[in-house]
């Protein structure tokens, strides 16, 4: 105690130069802190977004996630009703469970007739129910998700929603009033003029017949013949992603299947699984591994971080930036504490020989300067996490917003840092084991000066 006293009162002594190196301290903790709290938030809002559109866990054909983009058809799961009511009935799974819901994905060709154009789209089908059950889970509790229902709940069975892409390459942006969508050029690249017949036909109908827009999509059975379906399209959404946006089509599973096995017994492409809390993910797949394990089928579970690679490239860049911030501060941190430290010992250098004279050790010379640097440690720690806290209320009441990569609309820009004590404490402690390092080899030096050669020094 009689030393941190002393640490504390030499600091005093020389206050310019402990509030400069405090500021540089506090400066760094407030960017490590607000860096991180936004990193978290981009992270917990991709989880939250990607568990919401694909749910934690899929049970698919063992081959389906390689190969079943190329043919959906044939990597189907049979007698999947039955596997679904097992996995809600078992005491182990059902209750992490929130949402057991199948999809069924199909490649085919939707053409608009009326307007003489075609295109190859990739379609879902979909349970509404379900679909509007995953769009429920908020777990992190994030601030301004949209709450809506999808676009196809309330309407037809041939009822699809498409992507503005599509939208627009089928013309149908008047009807559908997809905005931003030019009509396309009676000429190419090349200035020669479209072919008659096709510059002759009509373009696509009037905004009057909005919801009776209708489409063709041509898909192959899963024994190879080919199949058509009418659709009815209620709306055209940006699904955020433009490769996405030019192929999608999400119609309702029982479209979707008789489009794809006709009068034979359907399937699916896979089971989502959504569940109550990210953390129950380990148990939930040790529980489906022993519940698929020597079935009739070669079946799979994969997570939402798997089906989609972005959230791991997006995650692992921010993390990697997060990193290099915390390393520049740290080094900031380390030659600033040491250099303050330098000069103190330079400074006292008589009192040091004085000490060491009046028959204090070597180890208590190092215990001084060290406890010094533990107090700046603590201080700057305690000063920047408050400072951190109240900026990042701030920034989280200032109304700003910002597009998040795969989303179409704008949601609030936050920081998470309160209540992220895990970080918190993280950088407080890397804070102090620095300014104790930093403080370590001037403290080695001051203690090993010679007591004659110290007591000279003027």
């Amino acid at each position: 105690m009689n030393t941190l006293q002393l640490a504390a009162r030499n600091l005093v002594r020389n206050r310019r130069r402990t509030l400069t190196t405090l500021l540089a301290m506090i400066v760094g903790v407030v960017a490590v802190l607000i860096f991180g709290g936004y990193d978290r938030n981009i992270r917990l809002g991709l989880e939250t977004d990607f568990v919401r559109g694909s749910g934690h866990l899929q049970i698919q054909h063992r081959d389906y996630f390689l190969f079943g983009s190329g043919n959906p058809a044939a990597y189907g799961i049979r007698d999947y009703t039955r596997l679904m009511q097992t996995l809600q009935a078992d005491p182990q799974l059902a209750p992490l469970l929130q949402v057991v819901t199948p999809v069924l994905d199909l490649g085919g060709i939707a053409g608009n007739f009326a307007a003489g154009v075609s295109r190859t789209v990739y379609g879902r089908g979909v349970d509404v129910v379900g679909q509007n059950q995953l769009k429920q889970w908020n777990d992190y509790r994030m601030v301004g998700l949209p709450q809506r229902s999808v676009a196809l709940t309330g309407t037809a069975p041939n009822a699809a929603v498409v992507g503005t892409g599509v939208a627009r390459v089928l013309q149908l942006c008047t009807p559908l009033q997809v905005k931003d969508c030019p009509q396309p050029l009676a000429a190419n690249e090349q200035g020669r003029a479209m072919p008659a017949d096709l510059a002759a036909l009509p373009v696509a109908a009037p905004a009057a017949n909005l919801g009776r827009v209708q489409i063709e999509l041509l898909a192959a059975r899963a024994s190879g013949a080919p199949n058509v379906a009418s659709l009815q399209v209620v709306k055209a959404e940006q699904q955020g992603v433009k490769a996405l946006d030019d192929i999608s089509v999400q119609l309702h599973l029982t479209q979707a299947q008789q489009l794809v096995y006709g009068q034979d017994t359907p399937q699916v492409s896979a089971i989502v699984l959504q569940l109550r809390h990210s953390s129950d993910m380990p148990a939930a797949r040790a529980r489906l591994a022993q519940l698929l394990q020597g079935g009739s089928q070669p079946l799979v579970v994969q997570d939402f971080a798997t089906l989609n690679p972005q959230y791991g490239q997006i995650t692992g860049m921010f993390a990697a930036i997060l990193g290099f911030v915390a390393v520049l501060i740290g080094a900031i941190v380390l030659f600033t504490v040491g250099n303050t430290m330098s000069m103190a010992v330079v400074e006292r250098t008589v009192e040091i020989g004085t000490l060491r004279a009046l028959g204090l050790r070597q180890a208590g010379i190092r215990r001084l300067f060290v406890s010094e640097g533990l107090l700046l440690g603590l201080g700057g720690a305690l000063l920047g996490s408050l400072l951190a806290l109240g900026l990042a209320w701030l920034i989280n009441h200032s109304g700003l917003t910002w597009l998040p990569p795969g989303n179409s609309e704008r949601i609030p820009l936050l920081v998470r840092v309160a209540g992220e004590y895990g970080m918190l404490l993280a950088t407080a402690v890397g804070l102090i084991v620095l300014s104790v390092l930093s403080a370590w080899w001037p403290a080695r030096r001051a203690a090993r000066l010679d007591i004659v050669e110290a007591l000279r020094h003027a």
